[in-house]
């Protein structure tokens, strides 16, 4: 913020040096230029009044207002940095000098000269940081981190409650700040898959300490807006799409069930670009519903609160369209624990590891049935379960060739524990129940952190095993329709090449048009040796590398656990042979392409 001259008893060159001045100066500065100024007022109070200039109201405030407001976010998806943006328009609503950056996109030696500081980060897999947080996160714990005795800072942490090291990186920026002498000015949140309230909340309290530091108010900066022409769908408002069409696309004979899936967007006004996700809010299945409702002896149709504000819904939709059933996490046994009256559920949470072993497997209604309730009130469960969380599904399909329609690409999970057979709540629901003419409440998830490079110049390398291929259809598919021909090289894998070939017609077509220009495959079980993609990688060192330096961009898409680990390592080991480097420089290499955007993942 700056000083206006509009309503200013100083003129315009007082007014430029006073903006150039304000920013420079040090707290202490600010602090005795503050009591100057009052003690100059109280003497010039005696003399006459045509010798008195009033000292403006705002210039106590400006120093205060001057602080510039740094907001850095580590986003895995995108969710942080929707929040980010969000809490940076509302910040400079009330004149606050905003600078909104990812984390590797700040340079950490600026860290010292940060004034009001506020993280928003998520936390990766098993407790780790996002990818474009790692680098800011060692730098931070490191020994080169400066003293922060000068910076306010406040955390607002993103995560899943159904992993055991819940929101952790939000955690370890929040202890660490302290530790270098930053002063809070805003309790940490931790927020759940169901994270919009609690964000909100969080947003509201820093934006409103930030307000009452500078003085200013966002009502006195509102500006009218002209209502919306139509709709806007989001994730708070979903749009309800028609199933156009649901295809198995693996063959006979595969261990495994994949499907194409595609719906209507028509008059949605959704827009979505390549790397893009479409998120679907699923629902229970019904026999689990039925199930969960007679053990507890509950009257299906009775009314219960589902949330703060007080909307009801009858037992049977709270259980089947509002609160996750499939999944336990540590918070909802804790919270059961103090519901349920059942000794054997206490003694369970204070044993960490039989709860650790307990919540892999178990669901609602294991729970209500192995440590049943002595008595459990339907309109309590709302403080126990938490909100059904969408499942996000990569786009394969380009908005551009088909602008009223989504293809998904969706693998069904099946599985059998407990004595029970189980399968995913939303591809099974898919699977199962969903035929065409059926509708899914869905909205657009843009991810920034997968995009591409739409030209001919820049070289592409997709490595996309199993439905981990959905995005690079869409791509490839987009640049068909812009008549993009440049280089595109795509390494493909799954079980079997008969049954499991994905879009198999699709990429044989592109490859004879030129849209596609090179493709690897790797089936595993066609050989009594398992083939992958990282295998087929390194057989093409040579020229990967050779793609590489001539400016070629990586994506990865698919399961983080093995293949993304695996594919990254393999990308480590061809760098270090073919550019002749040791392991750490091949590793340094490979951490700049990162940081320049030129090797991105998409894994879950």
């Amino acid at each position: 913020m700056t000083l206006q001259v509009i309503n200013s008893p100083f003129d315009q060159k007082q007014t430029e040096i006073l903006n150039q001045l304000l920013p420079t100066l040090t707290e202490t500065q600010k602090t005795w230029l503050a009591g100057y100024l009052a003690a100059s007022q109280s003497v010039a109070a005696a003399a006459p009044a045509a010798t008195t200039a009033p000292v403006p109201a705002a210039a106590t405030t400006e120093a205060v207002a001057a602080r510039t407001v740094t907001i850095l976010f580590g986003s895995e998806t995108g969710n942080c940095q929707a929040l980010a943006e969000q809490l940076s328009s509302k910040l400079e609503a009330i004149q606050r000098k905003v600078t909104v950056s990812s984390m590797d996109d700040f340079k950490a030696k600026k860290l010292k000269e940060a004034e009001d500081l506020l993280i928003i980060t998520a936390t990766h897999g098993e407790g780790d940081p996002p990818d474009n947080a790692i680098e800011f996160h060692e730098f931070l714990h490191g020994r080169k981190a400066p003293k922060l005795e000068g910076t306010n800072f406040a955390v607002l942490s993103l995560g899943d409650e159904s992993y055991e090291h819940f929101c952790q990186t939000g955690k370890d920026f929040d202890k660490r700040l302290e530790e270098l002498g930053a002063s809070r000015i805003h309790p940490r949140v931790d927020c759940d898959v169901d994270y919009e309230e609690l964000a909100e909340e969080w947003i509201t309290g820093v934006v409103s300490y930030l307000e009452k530091e500078s003085g200013t108010s966002a009502e006195q900066q509102a500006v009218p807006t002209s209502p919306a022409e139509q709709p806007i769908y989001s994730k708070s408002n979903p749009y309800t799409a028609e199933v156009l069409d649901n295809i198995v696309l693996s063959g006979k004979g595969s261990n495994k069930e994949t499907r194409h899936i595609e719906l209507s967007l028509e008059g949605s006004n959704l827009q979505f670009e390549p790397g893009d996700c479409l998120a679907i809010y699923p629902k229970n299945e019904p026999a689990l519903v039925k199930q969960v409702i007679e053990a507890l002896n509950w009257n299906p149709e009775q009314t219960i609160p589902i949330n703060k504000q007080g909307e009801i819904r009858s037992i049977q939709e709270a259980l089947t369209s509002i609160f996750e059933i499939t999944r336990l996490t540590k918070s909802q046994l804790e919270k059961a624990a103090a519901h349920f009256n059942n000794e054997a559920l206490h003694q369970l949470i204070t044993d960490q590891e039989a709860m650790k072993a307990y919540l892999d497997g178990h669901d609602w209604l294991d729970l209500i049935t192995e440590y049943p309730p002595e008595s459990l009130d339907p309109t309590n469960i709302m403080h126990i379960l938490r909100k059904i969380p969408a499942r996000q599904y990569s786009i394969s399909s380009s908005y551009k060739a088909n602008p009223d329609e989504v293809h998904l690409t969706i693998a069904t999970v099946r599985y059998h524990t407990f004595g029970r057979d189980r399968s995913g709540v939303c591809s099974g629901e898919i699977a199962d129940r969903i035929q065409p003419g059926d509708q899914l409440s869905v909205y657009i998830h843009k991810n920034p952190n997968f995009k591409f490079p739409v030209n001919e110049e820049t070289p592409i390398i997709m490595i996309g095993p199993g439905t981990g291929v959905a995005p690079f259809r869409g791509y490839i598919e987009e640049r068909e329709e812009l008549e993009l021909k440049g280089k595109t090289w795509l390494f493909f894998g799954d079980q079997h090449f008969r049954s499991d070939f994905l879009y198999q017609v699709d990429w044989q077509r592109w490859l004879k048009q030129g849209y596609l220009t090179k493709m690897d495959v790797a089936f595993s079980r066609d050989q009594a040796e398992k083939i992958y993609v990282q295998q087929r990688m390194y057989e093409k060192s040579k020229e990967l590398f050779e793609w590489i330096e001539a400016g070629a961009h990586i994506y990865v898409c698919g399961d983080e656990k093995y293949m993304a680990k695996d594919v990254h390592h393999t990308l480590e080991a061809i760098v270090a042979q073919e550019g002749n480097k040791t392991e750490a420089e091949a590793k340094a290499y490979v951490a700049q392409l990162k940081k320049d955007k030129r090797y991105q993942r998409d894994v879950y």
